[in-house]
């Protein structure tokens, strides 16, 4: 990434001057707050071994400063506008990996690090596209190889990209901040950047071709609870038109809830574990932590803590529990797609157990549900049953999860949800259909993760797999779009039609999606009475 001189660019003007089309890589791009130039995305070895037909007009932007650094006095405050720049911007590698208190190879590290990253295939500036705008899961960051965007560009739509604040970097919440914020909350602040990449996308995505009326949220484990909290935020009201979750919408009473990414911290638990974290520090004060460098920084209690640091219930930018929003309806009404993968949750081809070490753990977890499910998840044969009913028993619980989401979903919101269960093993791999396994098919990036080995079956699934996203960022529906070559099974949204049923993905033959059950009926309905007990208090 450098600044050009904009006379060094002229030539491009001069044939816009004259008439003459240019590529989008070939145009000088004028944001908010100045003139960028991406860069071809592919060249003509690695477009046409990517299998993408049209890799010469896509266009990749990176490291496109999307707000100013959040270091020194802008620590713990929304994001600030960046710095505007007169000189054109070249737009060709990416920003740094904002700190989250865990190393990430290969990345460089800093607290000016709010880029955006666009793949577009749009020839011009009035061309319309619809955009994706992805939100990454905890322990990445934007330029990670599965992120790659340029199958879904090949694919007619925008795909975007950005870094935001995790950690205690993002979600430190003290009431010494809160005093000082104008909405008197604090603990979001990797939240306020997630909105302002929709708010930047609003005011610039025409200027790269793509449509600001046609933007989906779409987000992976610590991404998809982002995704969610937007759906429920009135401070990103309008901002997007649909919303795809991979991995992280669960049922309010699911009691596995506290464990995973998609949950939130009530204020006085941040605060308690921000207190803690910051006394750690030997500060006391906020502008004594706004003194101390990022690399101390990362040495406080808890600062990898993904279950400390986390977004709080804050009464504004997330106003209400998940289940006040399942009983009120969702602030941002979009059409909802979201699903689990087979080796999740608790799954795991080499779980390893024993019968003794099942049977204590049912016994110590499901209380007056024990005997039941130890019936209807017999594992009592031998070690191997014992593993195989562990891990039928969570993925039942992920399933019925989401599914009861779904039910609730349906009796507030006015737009459709759509569920899925992703079972196609990862090559090279001993997780199985593990959590993430889904992303590369699902952006269509094969190519760009060159340590997997992948065979020709899973470019057919990613052509599948692609298709149902793409058309679901298109229309709001994954059957209609037409990106798919061929005949795609209808997938049918979750209404009384689909009752205990989600919709099977992964298989590399197309007609072997389509809606399954989630679990026999009997144990339906013995988890979902046990969730209830388990959860008296939902989330």
């Amino acid at each position: 990434m450098q600044l050009v001189p904009k006379a060094a660019t002229a030539l491009v003007a001069q044939l816009f001057a004259t008439g003459i089309k240019a590529a989008l890589y070939e145009q000088i791009i004028e944001t908010k707050y100045g003139p960028v130039q991406g860069v071809a995305a592919f060249n003509s070895t690695s477009g046409p071994s990517a299998n993408i037909s049209n890799w010469d007009e896509i266009t990749t932007f990176k490291g496109i400063p999307f707000a100013a650094s959040t270091a020194g006095e802008n620590r713990w405050k929304p994001p600030q506008p960046p710095v505007a720049w007169n000189d054109t911007l070249i737009a060709d590698s990416f920003g740094p990996e904002c700190p989250s208190g865990i190393s990430i190879a290969g990345t460089y590290v800093s607290e000016d690090c709010l880029t955006v990253n666009i793949w577009t295939p749009a020839n011009s500036t009035g061309a319309k596209l619809p955009v994706m705008i992805w939100s990454y899961g905890a322990g990445t960051t934007s330029s990670d190889d599965n992120y790659d965007g340029g199958g879904i560009a090949a694919k007619g739509v925008i795909f975007i990209s950005y870094n935001y604040r995790t950690g205690p970097w993002g979600w430190l919440s003290l009431p010494e901040l809160t005093a000082e914020s104008s909405t008197n909350s604090s603990g979001n602040y990797g939240l306020m950047d997630q909105i302002q990449i929709f708010k930047w996308a609003k005011e610039n995505v025409a200027a790269f071709g793509g449509d600001p009326d046609s933007i989906t949220a779409v987000g992976q484990s610590f991404g998809s609870a982002a995704v969610y909290h937007l759906i429920n935020s009135p401070q990103a009201k309008g901002l997007f038109k649909g919303a795809i979750c991979e991995s992280g919408i669960k049922d309010p009473y699911d009691p596995t809830m506290s464990g995973f990414a998609n949950s939130y911290m009530n204020q006085s638990y941040s605060y308690t574990f921000s207190e803690t974290y910051a006394s750690s520090l030997n500060a006391t004060t906020v502008a004594e932590l706004r003194n101390l460098t990022t690399d101390v920084l990362a040495t406080g209690t808890g600062v990898s803590d993904f279950s400390g640091f986390q977004p709080t219930l804050d009464g504004y930018y997330i106003p209400t529990t998940y289940y006040e929003s399942l009983l009120n309806g969702p602030v941002n009404d979009v059409p909802l797609l979201a699903g689990n993968n087979k080796d999740e949750d608790g799954a795991t081809p080499t779980v390893n157990t024993t019968v003794e070490a099942y049977e204590e753990a049912t016994n110590s977890t499901y209380g007056p549900y024990a005997a039941a499910l130890l019936d209807l998840y017999d594992g009592s044969t031998n070690d191997t049953a014992a593993d195989d009913a562990t891990n039928a028993r969570a993925r039942d619980i992920a399933r019925i999860s989401t599914w009861s989401f779904a039910q609730r979903w349906n009796k507030t919101a006015s737009s459709p949800m759509y569920v899925y269960y992703w079972d196609h093993d990862l090559p090279g791999s001993d997780d199985g259909a593990g959590h993430a396994s889904e992303i590369s098919y699902v952006l269509s990036n094969l190519y760009a993760v060159t340590s997997t080995p992948w065979a020709t079956a899973d470019y057919l699934i990613a052509d599948i797999m692609s298709s149902y996203w793409v058309n679901f960022i298109k229309t709001g529906n994954p059957n209609t779009g037409g990106t798919y070559s061929g005949d795609l099974a209808g997938w049918r949204p979750q209404t009384e039609l689909t009752t205990n049923t989600s919709f099977h993905v992964g298989p590399d033959d197309p007609n072997l999606y389509g809606q399954v059950p989630i679990a026999d009926p009997q144990q339906v309905q013995t988890l979902y009475e046990w969730f209830h007990w388990a959860t008296p208090n939902p989330w």
